[in-house]
């Protein structure tokens, strides 16, 4: 024998109406107002394809018009979102951060190359005042004709100074005249100014007329011959078209051997002197060139 223990609770029609009176409008006479107007409800379809016009807007006909026909205005805001993303994405790629990075780059660069020169300049105008970036080129004080004399000089005095541009010695020659001093007697000083300027190989007939401690000179050497002293590696002459000069090199400066008749370039010489006549001396700071060495071709 069997038995059914479940229950079921049956809701009257009444009972349901009475509990969904509050939720029911009613008339002026207690009867409920029934809503005639029809609910349209988008079938399952229409949502997926929307959803997929929102998120892709080349699904979209026509996005050029105000209004975008066929789609709601959530969904026309998240196509207009898009379509500014993609555009901003466009423009990246034509003209892109990495581009743009590199243009900002060669100007930070160009900015510090110029303080840096600025800066070297500077640095130089405390031994050549005309180096200095700040003054005026005397050039521009000139006349016609004295700038058209003055540039002759200068490429004159180029050929044989070595290591100076024909546009450094005009600038000498100008800064002399402007001072006013007459052409020919600027040339005179320029030339000897810058014969004898640090750095530069200077004649050895003009080694007493310098005033600094260290002077570079070349020439040949003419003779060698046995040291005095057990600190001295080699003693000797060392002569160029204009004189000759006794050339000490001190074991300590560990510099090269030298041979007689070879040519020498030697820089950062100590300038001494040695009964009444200037000689130089070859030190830890001093270099020596062969400028012939090795020209197994001559």
């Amino acid at each position: 024998m069997s038995s059914n223990n479940a229950t079921t609770d049956v809701v009257s029609v009444d009972e349901q109406a009475f509990e969904h009176a509050d939720e029911q409008a009613v008339d002026e006479d207690g009867f409920p107002v029934v809503d005639e107007t029809p609910e349209f409800e988008a079938a399952v379809e229409q949502e997926t394809q929307a959803k997929v016009d929102a998120n892709h807007p080349d699904g979209i006909t026509d996005t050029s018009t105000e209004r975008i026909h066929g789609v709601t205005l959530e969904q026309e805001e998240r196509i207009r979102a898009r379509e500014d993303e993609l555009e901003l994405i466009n423009a990246q790629g034509e003209m892109g951060p990495q581009e743009g990075r590199a243009k900002r780059t060669r100007t930070i660069a160009a900015k510090q190359s110029n303080v840096r020169r600025s800066e070297f300049q500077k640095r130089a105008a405390s031994v050549d005042p005309l180096a200095d970036p700040e003054q005026a080129d005397p050039r521009e004080e000139l006349s016609r004709e004295q700038l058209a004399a003055v540039n002759k000089q200068s490429m004159r005095l180029a050929k044989e100074l070595d290591g100076w541009s024909r546009a450094a010695i005009s600038r000498r020659l100008s800064e002399a005249v402007v001072g006013g001093q007459d052409l020919t007697s600027a040339v005179v000083h320029v030339f000897e100014e810058l014969q004898t300027a640090p750095g530069h190989v200077i004649p050895i007939a003009n080694l007493e007329e310098v005033s600094r401690k260290e002077v570079s000179i070349e020439g040949c050497v003419e003779t060698l011959w046995d040291p005095s002293h057990p600190s001295i590696a080699q003693v000797g002459l060392v002569a160029d078209d204009s004189g000759q000069t006794r050339v000490t090199i001190w074991k300590s400066s560990d510099a090269p051997w030298i041979e007689e008749g070879e040519q020498v370039r030697i820089h950062k010489a100590a300038r001494n002197w040695h009964e009444g006549r200037v000689s130089l001396a070859v030190t830890g700071w001093t270099t020596i060139h062969f400028p012939e060495r090795g020209r197994w071709w001559e």
